[in-house]
């Protein structure tokens, strides 16, 4: 059924016209050598007679792609909602007072950013399907407990443990993500499952819309069904989702023996072996941040992480000064969640298109910084500054993505994307305490120290993406100019990951 596979060696003329050739669908990539260097003298794997590698890849995105965006969706729900539960009388109830709701967004972060490569780990020692459900189930049910809270400490306490729950979700879902696709392929279904964030900001609005009417409903305040209601939603899926969770491609038993193995070969040519079988160790993790360039990642993502939760924490209550009432407030918070989502599409799909990552990153971030001085230059023209709005959302979600698949899929092997996937998000997310103490009470209608502050994080981030872009050009110009056979064992090529003078970063 495959064709027959060779060790590696060292490069030929003939082997620069090595790839993955599918008879069926003419699936032939002859720059598979200049991906990763990983040379085979005679490689023709070929798809399982019963079908095609586009019927392969259609498969594996509907049950791949769906689940893992229904599961993120209401992760970053239940993340935000809070910011809709304020607008209809959170802070009045739980009689909170001065920066006390800043600090109840705050605490989240905490665990979040701690148990990120912890989390990781243990995705990868239990199942995606087991770890990731069980996960979502249990931030279910403290998104059920935030609704019943009576008091600022025991806000506190769901805040802090939905932090917990949820640190695995996002890094987890893109390490698993990773693991299917090659990198040409790879953006336009991260963007897909990061835009479930700008899904969840637009579904959010209108869902808080309608279940604040039930106000009074059993004598609970509309802003506590908000959560009871998320929660509930939550758990339910949670348990559904433990049969449908996908897991690594070495133990997806929704595919055939054949097709498991056509897709790892096509994953090994792309991106080099991944070492799946051998556990993650601490020797692991520390060698994986002697590498500069994935301390890079980290500030890349960190320098996004200010104006985007900024705006997912605080759009609602910008939209307020506007003088809207709650309902319209949520309502008016729909439209720029929406058109971030077709923004970030149409930028996955050209970054996609044309193989390239780092323009498609500065591109968004100067739309999201023009967003932010607009919000700052205008404070008496209500349309100009909800316009100003979209840009921010638009550009600041379109980013992202695009900063966690370039960084992502320029890590070799398991061990390297996993350490490193969870350290970009977990670092990174130490940008979300700042922007949590960025837009205070004090400072409205104005937030102009807010709006400040998340322009000078967009600088960092495209000051960032410009040092990576070099990092990863310089590294591959070196590689060019080095020998490629220089005595590697497969076994050490495979540790080595990316780091492998074979191996070439996609710019």
């Amino acid at each position: 059924m495959f064709g027959k596979k060779t060790t590696a060696t060292s490069p030929t003329a003939s082997d620069n016209e090595a790839g993955i050739k599918s008879e069926t669908n003419n699936f032939y990539d002859p720059n598979i050598a200049s991906n990763t260097g990983v040379e085979y003298d005679e490689l023709n794997v070929v798809c399982p007679a019963h079908t095609t590698e586009k019927k392969l890849m259609t498969k594996i995105d509907l049950r791949v792609i769906p689940f893992l965006c229904i599961l993120y969706l209401l992760a970053f729900l239940d993340r935000v909602n809070i910011a809709n539960a304020r607008s209809f009388g959170l802070i009045a109830e739980l009689k909170l007072q001065g920066n006390q709701y800043n600090t109840a967004l705050t605490i989240f972060f905490v665990p979040y950013i701690l148990f990120e490569i912890p989390s990781n780990v243990l995705l990868k020692k239990f199942s995606p399907r087991i770890w990731l459900s069980a996960c979502m189930f249990m931030f279910g049910v403290v998104s059920i407990c935030q609704g019943l809270v009576q008091n600022y400490a025991g806000l506190l306490v769901t805040r802090f443990f939905l932090g917990v729950f949820e640190a695995g979700m996002f890094p987890g879902c893109f390490y698993l993500i990773g693991m299917w696709y090659k990198r040409s392929e790879a953006q336009r279904r991260y963007s897909f499952f990061f835009s479930s964030t700008t899904l969840a900001g637009a579904f959010g609005g209108l869902l808080a819309s309608a279940i604040g009417k039930m106000d009074g409903l059993q004598g609970y305040k509309g802003w506590r069904w908000i959560f009871i209601l998320e929660g509930v939603l939550t758990s339910v899926v949670a348990l559904v989702f433990f049969f449908f969770i996908p897991s690594f491609p070495e133990d997806a038993s929704w595919l055939s023996q054949d097709e498991r193995e056509y897709v790892k070969a096509r994953l090994q040519a792309d991106q080099g072996r991944s070492a799946a079988e051998r556990k993650i160790t601490i020797r692991d993790v520390g060698r994986v941040f002697k590498d500069y360039k994935v301390i890079l990642g980290g500030f890349m993502y960190f320098g996004m992480i200010v104006p985007a939760y900024g705006y997912a924490y605080f759009a609602p209550a910008i939209i307020t000064t506007y003088k809207y009432s709650p309902i319209q407030t949520q309502l008016h918070s729909v439209p720029p969640w929406a058109c971030a989502f077709a923004f970030a599409m149409i930028i996955a799909f050209c970054s996609d298109y044309t193989r390239h990552r780092f323009l498609f990153t500065i591109f968004p971030i100067a739309i999201s910084m023009s967003g932010f001085c607009i919000l700052l230059a205008v404070h008496n023209n209500t349309p100009v500054q909800y316009a100003g709005l979209f840009l921010v959302a638009m550009g600041a979600y379109s980013a992202m993505p695009v900063i966690v698949c370039w960084f992502n899929m320029n890590l070799g092997g398991h061990h390297r994307r996993s350490v490193g996937s969870a350290w970009q998000v977990g670092f990174g997310n130490i940008g979300g305490i700042i922007a949590t103490y960025s837009f205070l009470a004090k400072d409205a209608p104005k937030y102009t120290k807010g709006y400040a502050i998340c322009l000078g994080f967009l600088c960092l981030a495209m000051a960032s993406c410009c040092a990576y872009a070099a990092a990863v050009w310089s590294e591959n110009r070196k590689r060019d100019k080095t020998p490629v056979d220089v005595g590697l064992t497969e076994y050490e090529k495979t540790e080595l990951g990316d780091m492998n003078p074979e191996y070439r970063y996609l710019l």
